[in-house]
């Protein structure tokens, strides 16, 4: 006798997406001092007939809502927490800029471990090279 397989969240998560026709869901990885390119990328994939989830937040600029230490690092806490979600509902990562430090290294290995797929807008700093050459 056999058994149904149970369904994990993240098969439950990809058939709804299907079950509702959502389209294709990317996620924009890299450092801030990169918005400007962000908000490029997001224009092109949207274009392009995507959903695109980004960093909301550049908190190298300077903002009231995080002008204190005391405010400011809670707040980068929970904005890392929250990308962390963005990665895991989207279907691919695209990340942006010629330069990877430590915060985007760790969001390209958590996509990574997750299977999402990974593109780069610069191939040349991809810290993984076995990974798929991008579309």
């Amino acid at each position: 006798m056999s058994y149904p397989q149970l369904l994990t969240p993240e098969d439950k998560l990809a058939q709804a997406k299907q079950d509702l026709n959502i389209p294709h869901i990317v996620a924009i990885c890299g450092s801030t001092r990169f918005m400007a390119d962000m908000q490029e990328a997001n224009l092109r994939e949207t274009v392009a007939g995507n959903i695109v989830v980004a960093p909301g937040c550049n908190m190298k600029e300077p903002h009231a809502l995080w002008g204190a230490p005391e405010q400011a690092e809670p707040l980068k806490a929970r904005l890392d927490v929250l990308h962390r979600a963005k990665i895991r509902l989207a279907d691919e990562v695209l990340v942006v800029g010629d330069y990877i430090g430590d915060s985007t290294r760790a969001e390209i290995r958590y996509a990574a471990s997750l299977g999402k797929p990974i593109r780069y807008t610069h191939p040349e700093v991809n810290p993984q090279p076995t990974q798929e050459p991008p579309r």
